[in-house]
């Protein structure tokens, strides 16, 4: 007969994970015993975070730094891991608030999971949901944490946007103070602000170029009566910049093709190109903005104004708004660890002796993978 195993999951105080195992109805009853398996470092109202969580999210972070400098030396790497170390469990903690506010909140994110997949499927090349599910897991990480990792974090901007971000008042004088402090910061060569949808012809039959042409044509169409350009190169855009409308930046001349800088540079604010073939497709050009060099006047950068006075504003409207959260919530924490932003006050995880069983065992404890989900290939 093939052997049933069940699992139940129990605290035992606040310092350890228990995992009762148990084979058959006679172990489940007379035979079951609690196992050490792991340790909890933090608790915030009835979730925990547990050794491995950290330990996960601990590599996961020093794999961050390696990637953002990859010429960086030893010693370099050593020093930016530790310093960015410092706040890890503050950011484990700010989440779980965040996420609890959510749904007291009764904020529900499943159609933009669904759309967030999708996008991330497409960046990919890949033909169906089941292919990036694949590709997920042949990476090592289960699909519903990577999922689950990507909904929480779907959730935390939706709270931070919500509470934070909606509150934030940017006033035309603030702006305009900021302009006047800030003058030399604007001037600048000439430039054009760009976005683009790409329709790819890379391997294409000439029947094939045809129709992608007569997509495009068509798609112009709708974009000069009016249909709103971030939306069509979402939609329909080929290129990698579609998820973010098709956003390519700031240019000057000489950084790009003579054909597309002949175009570009003659158009002024909100000013599209026609479609323009190239050697690997179809392209169409909006001009979101057209900097003469020189200093430029406020109305040419009072979004970008704007952006900067919000992400000043945003780091401590943040760390306030977390600091109310966590008055009115239970957080403990692990003597050993630190939480950065610990309310004065609080209490810590208590020490619990180990059953003499537990003790016995402690030695050759099997720990419990908790694989951590990422949210993108």
């Amino acid at each position: 007969m093939k052997k049933q195993i069940s699992f139940a999951i129990s605290l035992v105080g606040f310092g350890v994970l228990a995992l009762t195992a148990g084979v058959g109805a006679q172990t489940q009853t007379s035979q079951s015993k609690d196992v050490l398996v792991e340790e909890i470092v933090a608790r915030v109202n009835n979730q925990i975070i547990t050794l491995s969580d950290y330990q996960k999210q601990a590599q996961g972070l020093a794999d961050e730094v390696r990637q953002d400098c990859q010429n960086c030396s030893q010693d370099h790497l050593a020093a930016e891991v530790k310093d960015r170390q410092k706040n890890l469990l503050r950011d484990m903690i700010d989440q779980q608030l965040l996420i609890e506010r959510a749904k007291d909140m009764d904020i529900s994110v499943e159609t933009d999971l669904v759309k967030r997949l999708d996008e991330v499927r497409k960046e990919n090349n890949l033909a169906t949901m089941d292919d990036l599910e694949k590709a997920v897991e042949k990476q090592g990480i289960v699909w519903e944490d990577y999922k689950n990792q990507m909904r929480n974090d779907l959730l935390t901007q939706k709270v931070i946007q919500q509470e934070v971000g909606e509150r934030m008042d940017i006033g035309s004088d603030e702006i305009k103070k900021y302009y006047e402090a800030h003058k030399q910061d604007f001037v600048r060569p000439e430039q054009v602000d760009l976005s683009e949808i790409f329709l790819s012809t890379d391997g294409k039959t000439p029947e094939e170029i045809a129709a992608i042409k007569t997509k495009a044509d068509d798609l112009h169409k709708r974009i000069v009566n009016g249909d709103d350009f971030a939306t069509m190169a979402k939609r329909y855009s080929d290129a990698s910049t579609a998820q973010q409308g098709g956003e390519l930046g700031l240019f000057e001349r000489g950084q790009m093709a003579q054909q597309l800088e002949d175009v570009v540079f003659k158009l002024d604010r909100n000013g599209v190109t026609d479609v323009i073939q190239t050697k690997t497709g179809f392209e169409i050009l909006r001009v979101n903005e057209h900097y003469q060099a020189g200093l430029q006047p406020l109305d040419k950068v009072e979004d970008q104004i704007s952006n900067i006075l919000y992400k000043q504003k945003m780091d401590p409207a943040m760390r306030d708004y977390l600091a109310q959260l966590r008055e009115e919530s239970y957080v403990t924490v692990r003597p050993g660890f630190t939480d950065t932003a610990a309310v004065p006050g609080a209490t810590v995880i208590q020490e619990v002796a180990p059953t003499p069983d537990a003790a016995d065992k402690k030695k050759n404890k099997h720990k419990v993978p908790l694989p951590k989900a990422s949210g993108g290939l």
